[in-house]
């Protein structure tokens, strides 16, 4: 009976240990959510939606993509992700959804948006980062990376520079 106890002891130390790391995990790595807010009118005729994280790397993105448009004419909605179930993809001229791969996945809102509305794939720019930097969803044309502070400058460029193909061409 005395072995059972130090086995069933054992046991439940590796328990706690576990969830004492998932809770610091959670802690230290979960992403914040993103109070929204809008610059410029939305009478505007270019749309921009940002759907993001909160972190410092992807408010620093978010800030970099808003400074640079805020004084073109170009209506900008900036939202956290878990807004994407009630975003209408058609009211928009282009969209930013920008992610962490978490649990080895790409959030579920994120997911199920960007499969609900594979039409609209050609006016999303999707910024993904992970600890490695090279995870993305398959089938999606993503900016990956790590969330570098110092590289955030050079997603700010790509992803200015592929809404400016989007929110230039024709039809939008």
């Amino acid at each position: 009976m005395k072995r059972f106890k130090k086995i069933l002891l054992i046991m439940l130390g590796f328990m706690v240990a576990f969830f004492l790391f998932l809770m610091w995990y959670q802690y230290n790595y979960s992403m914040d959510v993103v109070a929204p807010y809008t610059i410029n009118t939305p009478t505007l005729e270019k749309k921009l939606l940002i759907a993001t994280q909160g972190s410092e790397f992807k408010n620093k993105v978010t800030g970099g993509i808003v400074d640079h448009f805020k004084a073109d004419s170009v209506y900008i909605e900036v939202v956290d992700i878990s807004s994407l179930p009630t975003i209408d993809p058609r009211k928009y001229n282009a969209l930013v959804i920008i992610h962490t791969w978490e649990n080895w996945k790409p959030p579920i809102t994120v997911q199920t948006f960007i499969e609900k509305y594979p039409e609209f794939s050609n006016k999303i720019v999707v910024l993904t980062t992970s600890g490695e930097g090279s995870y993305k969803m398959e089938g999606v044309d993503a900016i990956t990376g790590e969330s570098k502070i110092a590289d955030a400058p050079l997603f700010v460029d790509t992803i200015i520079e592929r809404l400016n193909k989007i929110l230039i061409s024709k039809g939008n």
